[in-house]
């Protein structure tokens, strides 16, 4: 996709829900990516976001794993070749709009990489002592995301 003057708002346009057939891109997009699978197929598509590029391949996915009142913001990838291009931003602001629309209050997040990046969306770095223990049960939280992940934490309440 041509970097357009606004790409947030021309990436937006092209997010829709994840159906079923989205999954085996997406898993490749996740091992592309060095992302977790773990409990991705268990929640899938509910929650998730995908974004096409013109040529109909997967140009980056977001998801969220709602627990109750609480949230897991995961998977959110963009295919190299669309990196730059405001697609990672756009697809993790529908999931926090899908998360708020859901009921979601409080939203959470594991990374290894990328905690430079979610402050923009109004993520903060958190103690692990918060986390909800619906939370606590989830793949990611159980060891698909190694210990060494920074815990990020948006309410939802107030935005």
């Amino acid at each position: 996709m041509p970097a357009p003057s606004n790409p947030d708002r021309a990436w937006a346009q092209a997010i829709r829900p994840a159906e079923g057939g989205d999954l085996p891109d997406m898993l490749a997009l996740l091992v592309a990516a060095d992302l977790p699978e773990a409990g991705l197929r268990a929640a899938f598509p509910l929650g998730f976001l995908v974004a096409h590029a013109p040529d109909g391949t997967l140009a980056g996915a977001a998801g969220v794993e709602a627990h109750g009142s609480a949230g897991l913001l995961r998977s959110v990838a963009v295919h190299p070749r669309h990196r730059g291009s405001g697609l990672g931003q756009a697809l993790a602001a529908a999931a926090v709009a899908w998360a708020r629309s859901a009921g979601v209050r409080e939203l959470f997040l594991l990374t290894t990489t990328a905690d430079g990046f979610f402050p923009r969306l109004g993520f903060a770095v958190e103690d692990r002592a918060r986390v909800p223990d619906a939370l606590l049960r989830s793949e990611e939280f159980r060891g698909a995301c190694p210990a060494s992940a920074v815990l990020m934490h948006r309410s939802l309440m107030d935005a």
